[in-house]
């Protein structure tokens, strides 16, 4: 058998099936990937873009049936293979970089030698030449002092520099596919502009790469072809500069103007309140009609095909291409702002390196959060902004420096003196699967919060638990699941949910929507500025991602290195940044305007 294409699917469903129901993930999908090429596939959570990509390398799962007319490699017939014969491809074929990199890397394991697994199985290379071949892999993916780093383990690192050491992990053994999961979910938009650069070096030199993102504005920027996945179907494919420039299917529209530009949040704002979280129809039309104003009786009553449209780009609906009118809305209500509620004076810590040395992660940093504020702090992943946040929550003892929380000591009591003041300030991490129990359900997560515990507890506020799910754009379904059985948006909104439960003062938001597409995140955000609104709450908002901060935020600090070289009102910082690190990274930003004219020309 031979084929054209380096990497051929066709006609791919995946059903998930356990005792209760029966899921159909993904539905009649097909796709190509040629040597030298990158397409990436995107969507939002749950869209079957992750299951669709783990199913090329046999990792769909126990629960999944995978049927596909077609599933070959270099002419070779994936279907047939057994799991021995798997593992020789992964990593030495086809590379996988994981969305969720804490999860992914074994806690017990050095970097170094989470990095040099794929040498040791598919390469001949003696210790030594491992060795000096895992520190210029990290140092590819812009992990700083690599010889350090390859010593240390996965918590000891940014979240930020563990999906970095998975990139280096997939990327080791020169496989002839990348295929790439949200690999720059949890970057700063510096090192973001890094690992794509990495991965254009690598598609240049004839690597395939398969981009998986719910992020247009991300993907544009490597992408030869793009297609867009909703509800388990492709609903638009073609090549990128047409895909971002000229969209055909409505739900390609949405994405791009929900994208947290700096120059459209007026847009994302209208959006999220237009129903971006409105449910999938379930009947023979299009899945797309309940969110669709253009939606009318022949697309509720028949599926439209994966067409040409007249050109190169194919689409999946009946009114591809017709004008719509957007109408932007401005957020009239002001946030009241009051006096200081957090006051941060001259903080430091440190840590001890593998090597002995010590690590000045956060250098004389102060700052002060009011009432009804929401204060947004950025820098790239290693700049000392997660650690101050666990010195703010009092998670961390700062070795010099004060926090003080209402005008009371706060960063200096004893635990059992902080305890009852303890559901006033409430956090949102960024990895939000680590954070919960694993044997919980979402019922229980969500329910402990609120201060009842046991399942008799969670079962008693079922009501107040179902609303809190509801703010965040969840139903009751997911009630009896466990964090495994989410998507990483799931996981990430239950997280959100459950930081809402005792209706705090603060909020610590550590990249709280780095994980969700952008469609959910543009509601979350909105949720964000309504929590604000009628309840006054106080946000620390820490992340890599300058639009989502310009949308929530009033004011802005901006860390590197440990201390902050830049702060002020966040729409001047912006738009006239002093400090040449503030004016790099401005400039590292992804915007749409920008992509249209250069994706892919």
């Amino acid at each position: 058998m031979s084929t054209e294409h380096l990497l051929e699917v066709r006609h791919l469903s995946i059903d998930f099936v356990d005792r209760e129901r029966r899921v159909h993930a993904v539905k009649d999908v097909s796709l190509t990937l040629d040597a030298g090429e990158c397409l990436a596939v995107v969507g939002e959570s749950g869209s079957g873009k992750s299951a669709t990509a783990r199913a090329l390398i046999g990792l769909a799962g126990p629960t999944a049936e995978v049927r596909a007319e077609q599933l070959s490699y270099d002419g070779r017939d994936l279907k047939v293979l057994s799991e021995s014969k798997w593992r020789e491809f992964r990593g030495a074929r086809i590379g996988f970089v994981l969305q969720d990199a804490l999860s992914s890397l074994d806690p017990l394991r050095r970097i170094g030698n989470e990095v040099a697994e794929p040498l040791v199985v598919h390469t001949t290379l003696s210790k030594g030449e491992r060795g000096r071949r895992v520190e210029s892999l990290l140092n590819d993916v812009g992990i700083p002092e690599p010889r350090v780093r390859a010593r240390q383990f996965p918590h000891e690192l940014s979240g930020g520099l563990r999906q970095r050491a998975l990139i280096a992990s997939a990327i080791a053994a020169e496989p002839s596919v990348v295929i790439a999961d949200e690999p720059t979910t949890a970057l700063d938009v510096t090192v973001q502009a890094q690992v794509l650069d990495l991965l254009a070096q690598k598609r240049s030199a004839g690597t395939a790469v398969l981009l998986i993102s719910h992020d247009l504005t991300v993907v544009g920027r490597l992408a030869d072809r793009i297609a867009v996945m909703y509800a388990g179907l492709i609903v638009e494919e073609g090549p990128a500069t047409d895909v971002l420039t000229r969209p055909l299917h409505p739900y390609t529209t949405d994405l791009l103007a929900a994208a947290p530009n700096l120059d459209n949040t007026g847009v994302l704002l209208t959006n999220a309140r237009a129903g971006a979280l409105a449910p999938s129809a379930t009947g023979p039309g299009c899945p797309y009609v309940s969110r669709c104003p253009l939606a009318d009786d022949h697309c509720r009553a028949e599926l439209p095909p994966l067409a040409d449209n007249g050109g190169v780009t194919a689409v999946r609906c009946w009114h591809a291409g017709e004008a719509r009118e957007r109408v932007t809305t401005v957020q009239e209500a002001e946030p009241v702002i009051g006096g200081v509620l957090v006051k941060v004076e001259g903080i430091s810590k440190r840590f001890r390196s593998p090597d002995g040395s010590w690590l000045q992660a956060v250098d004389n940093v102060s700052f002060e959060l009011r009432a009804g504020e929401a204060l947004g702090v950025v820098g790239e992943s290693g700049s000392g902004k997660s650690t101050t946040a666990q010195i703010v929550l009092a998670m961390l003892s700062p070795d010099s420096g004060e926090v003080t929380l209402d005008h009371q000591t706060w960063s200096s009591l004893k635990e059992r003196e902080r305890r009852a003041r303890r559901p006033h300030m409430q956090v949102i991490y960024q990895d939000p699967l680590s954070s919960f129990d694993p044997r919980f359900t979402v019922q229980r997560i969500v329910g402990e919060a609120l201060g009842k515990a046991g399942r008799r507890g969670a079962v008693a506020n079922n009501a107040r638990i179902v609303e809190l799910l509801a703010q965040v754009g969840l139903d009751e379904s997911i009630l009896l699941r466990r964090g495994s059985d989410l998507s990483g948006g799931q996981r990430q909104r239950v997280a959100i949910a459950r930081a809402l439960a005792p209706r705090p003062e603060i909020i610590v938001c550590d990249e709280p929507v780095s994980s969700l597409d952008v469609s959910i995140q543009a509601q979350i955000l909105d949720l964000f500025t309504r929590l604000r609104l009628e309840l006054g709450v106080s946000l620390l908002f820490i992340s890599h991602d300058l639009g989502v901060i310009h949308q929530v935020c009033d004011r802005v600090i901006v860390m590197k290195d440990g201390r902050v070289v830049e702060e002020g009102d966040v729409r001047s910082v912006f738009s006239n940044p002093q400090h040449l690190y503030t004016k790099t990274l401005l400039s590292a930003l992804p915007r749409v305007e920008y992509l249209a004219v250069a994706a892919r020309s």
